[in-house]
Parts: structure tokens; sequence; C-alpha cells
């Protein structure tokens, strides 16, 4: 079997897609470069201004410090990480807000239909809440980008208060995701000398207690890697990342996304994206800029999801404010564009349950600040 006939073996998953774990071997020889994508050109901004393939349509759902249409929710400020989550007959889509000491994470609850149904806090007063992940169980982590940040297992549905889980250690944490087959959760580390870290859980669904543990590899970009244990989760005196001799180093840890024995992740400081091939425990670089043939398409690679297609969707901070696409025949491509917001950034792509609606954030939407954030939907023929 092909590449691509490996990835594009895929099942739905809550708020997402799997995707083959030896996928992307060798992946350094051959890294993803432009080409078209599968959706065609973008074409002129829409009334939100944003450019879309043809076919596919935007909505405006929140913007900061308004009240979420049809509720009496005020939308939080600077919206980052995100995702979707089964919610009876419809589904909710959960965003970050990436503000010092009041912080948290909102809802959105969405009918069968698609119509807004509610709106509501699931955690509050807590420190630049920025990306996060799922959990098999239908719990969202929301993660805090700050020296000795914590992890907090929040619940999308409501009604049940939000638990910080120190055993899953205290760093800089950008994001996180979730492998049921080993039962583990990976983590990003958002530091210039950051490290790539899993979490076991003592009992499976049960974040309490644990092993917080280290990736570790040489230089290199591809090969093996071994796991080792962080004596002190709690950072202090001495950083996790600096506790482990041999803790490989990642320049930025931002996304993290897992899928079928391949935890994906990105790292901004370089503008890579990542395969750590969980089957055969290696990594593998699946795109680097400086690799790129002519002009790169994707810069600023920050949050990451994927599609039913095995399509991966990298959002930007920088660059030109692109949602691009890896495809499973390894090329890259914008698949739309946001404009006249050059001062923000993109946070929080998710796919609804079922793969027809991409959620998104610009952070700082066309003020350039934080009380201009803006949440989007994008509608459209998403191939399957």
């Amino acid at each position: 079997m092909d590449r691509r006939s490996v990835l594009r073996t895929t099942v739905a998953a809550a708020g997402g897609a799997v995707f083959s774990g030896s996928l992307w071997t060798g992946a350094l020889a051959a890294p993803a470069q432009p080409g078209p994508g599968p959706y065609g050109p973008l074409g002129t901004a829409d009334s939100n201004g944003i450019q879309l393939p043809a076919g596919f349509t935007s909505r405006v759902v929140a913007r900061s410090r308004q009240t979420v249409p049809g509720t009496s929710y005020t939308w939080h400020d600077a919206p980052d990480g995100g995702a979707c989550f089964v919610a009876g007959t419809g589904w909710v889509y959960v965003s970050n807000s990436e503000i010092a000491s009041t912080g948290g994470a909102s809802a959105v609850r969405f009918n069968a239909d698609g119509s807004i149904a509610s709106a509501y806090r699931i955690l509050g007063n807590t420190n630049r809440n920025c990306a996060g992940g799922a959990t098999p169980w239908g719990t969202w982590l929301s993660c805090e980008e700050v020296s000795l940040g914590y992890v907090y297992e929040t619940y999308p549905l409501g009604g049940t208060a939000a638990v910080r889980r120190p055993a899953m250690g205290r760093f800089n944490h950008e994001a996180a995701a979730a492998d049921p087959v080993r039962q583990v959760i990976y983590l990003t580390e958002d530091e210039s000398t950051g490290c790539f870290y899993r979490f076991r859980p003592t009992t499976w669904g049960d974040l309490s207690a644990g092993t917080l543990e280290v990736l570790v590899a040489g230089s290199a970009t591809s090969g093996p890697v071994t796991w080792a244990r962080v004596p002190d989760p709690d950072g202090s005196p001495t950083y996790t990342r600096n506790q482990v001799s041999g803790a490989k180093r990642f320049n930025g840890g931002e996304g993290c996304w897992y899928a079928d024995g391949t935890c994906w992740f990105t790292t901004k400081g370089d503008n890579r994206v990542w395969a750590y091939d969980a089957v055969n425990q290696r990594i593998d670089l699946v795109y680097d800029d400086s690799l790129v043939s002519g002009t790169a398409p994707l810069t600023g690679v920050d949050n990451i999801t994927g599609a039913r297609s095995g399509d991966l969707y990298i959002a930007e901070d920088g660059g030109n404010m692109e949602i691009n696409i890896i495809t499973p025949d390894e090329v890259v491509a914008p698949f739309l564009r946001i404009t006249g917001q050059g001062s923000s950034e993109i946070c929080g792509p998710a796919f609804s349950p079922d793969g027809t609606r991409l959620y998104f954030s610009s952070q700082r939407g066309t003020s350039g600040s934080s009380s201009g954030g803006i949440t989007y939907e994008v509608r459209g023929p998403f191939r399957s």
C-alpha cells in the first residue's frame, strides 16, 4: 500500500480524523512542497474579509466583548486554541482565552442545523490559556502558556467545574493530544529550547496521577527516539526541560494533533511540522520552510488539526494570515486567507464532528488588540 492509500485509510473521530502512523517515514528526503491545493485557488475576499476556494462560505460566530448571537453571553478576548465535541444531536466548539490572569475558556453550543443554541464559560481566572487538546472521554485540556503553567481539564458541555492537573507537569504549555492506544497525552512546550513530552496516567481517563516523560534523541531531524521520566514535574527549582540529559530540543513547540499512531506537532521558531511515529518510536520532518523549492507558502507555523481526508490544516501566526493544507500527496497550499488583519494570528482550527464545518479564530481581528478577536465558521465541500 502506498503512502497516500495508507493515510486515506481513515475513520471518523470526535472532532477530527485519523492517519497512518508510518505515513511520513523518510519525509526528510522529500518534505512537503508547494503545489495546487485540492480545492483550487483562493477567490476574492468575501464580506468577512476571507479568501476561500470556490464553493466555500464563511460566517462570524462570535466577537470579543460582544454577545454571541442568540445568547446573552459575552465572548472572551484573544480567542486561541479550540476543539469540537459531540453534544446530543449538535456539537460544541470550545475556545481558550490567551489573557493574563483572567484567561480561561468558553464554549458555543450548536444545534443540529448549525444554529447557535447557547454560549457559556467553562474555565475562568487562569493565565494565558493558549492551546490544548481534546480527550477521548470528552473533556478539553486547556493549557497555560506561562513559565510553570498548568494544564486544566475542563468540561465542554458545562455543569462540571474545571480541575487543575499538576501531575501533567508545570512548564510553558502549548498544546496537548491524546493517544488512546498507548494511553498517553502528548504535550508541546513553547520555548526556544523546549521539549516534547508525554504524560502516562496511572489510570487511563483519570489525569490526577501519572508519570511525565520527555522525548530523548540526538540532534537529527529524523530517526529513532526514546522516552525518559521527568524526575520533578513541578519544574522548580529546575525546569522540566533541563532535568533529563539528552532531551531533544524543539524551537517553540506549538500545535499538537494525534491520529492513528502518529502525533503531528509544529514548531514556530523554525517553521516546521513534525511527525512522531508512536508505532515505530521515531520522529520525522514533514515540512520545513527552509527546504521548500521557491517561495514557502506556510510560515509562522502554529496550531494544527486534521480532516477525514487525511489532510492536515496548519494555522499561521504571522505569515500572511493563512490556514495551509498539507495533503497526503505531500503538497502544501493555502486553504484560506484572512485579509486586513496583518496584526493578528489564526488560532484554534477544529472540524465539527461530521467534518463539514471548520472553526477558527483571528485572535486580534482588525484592531490588532486582544479585544478585537473574531471566531469564524467555514462551510463547503470538504473532501472525505
